[in-house]
């Protein structure tokens, strides 16, 4: 028998253990028909002790760190998190904003794009990506927006930033 088929919907609460002792949490707040119907996630910023017994409320209503697209079901099989329950409060999604650039793909042997002009925004599920070429305003607080690996998403939680290349806007 195979191993068994998690299913993720919308509201679920993960936990992730950032250290021996601390744990932080993250949300299933969306799918981004926009992004490949990927999930789309919100991470939030304290860190609880292993003690501690956050209610899901106190969790969801907590600072936001940051928002990604992944897909949430492969990180259990991973053993990178586990779901911790559901809740229905997944906040205002309509301000959420992702940004991409053509510039990070290359050919091999190719020089990456240090710093690119030509982006595109997107809110979730919007019909299409609006190109703004360079990234100026509240364009610049967007989020990274491709389906990121359950790795990345962890190493986000952990320290903050991502661990792979990406050009960026400045």
């Amino acid at each position: 028998m195979g191993a068994k088929r998690i299913r993720t919907k919308i509201g679920d609460v993960f936990s992730v253990r950032v250290s021996e002792s601390g744990i932080k949490y993250f949300q299933l707040i969306a799918f981004d028909l926009t992004q490949l119907n990927s999930d789309v996630i919100r991470a939030f910023k304290k860190v609880y002790t292993l003690d501690e017994h956050p209610t899901l409320s106190e969790i969801v209503n907590g600072e936001v760190e940051f928002y990604a697209h992944c897909v949430t079901n492969f990180g259990p099989k991973l053993s990178l998190w586990e779901k911790v329950g559901s809740i229905a409060d997944v906040g205002d999604t309509s301000h959420i904003l992702f940004r991409g650039t053509s510039d990070w793909v290359r050919k091999p042997g190719e020089e990456p794009i240090q710093i690119s002009h030509r982006w595109y925004v997107w809110h979730i599920n919007d019909e299409d990506f609006t190109d703004v070429g360079k990234l100026e305003g509240e364009n610049r607080r967007a989020e990274i927006g491709m389906v990121l690996s359950p790795w990345d998403i962890v190493d986000r939680i952990k320290t903050g930033k991502y661990n792979f290349w990406y050009p960026d806007f400045e």
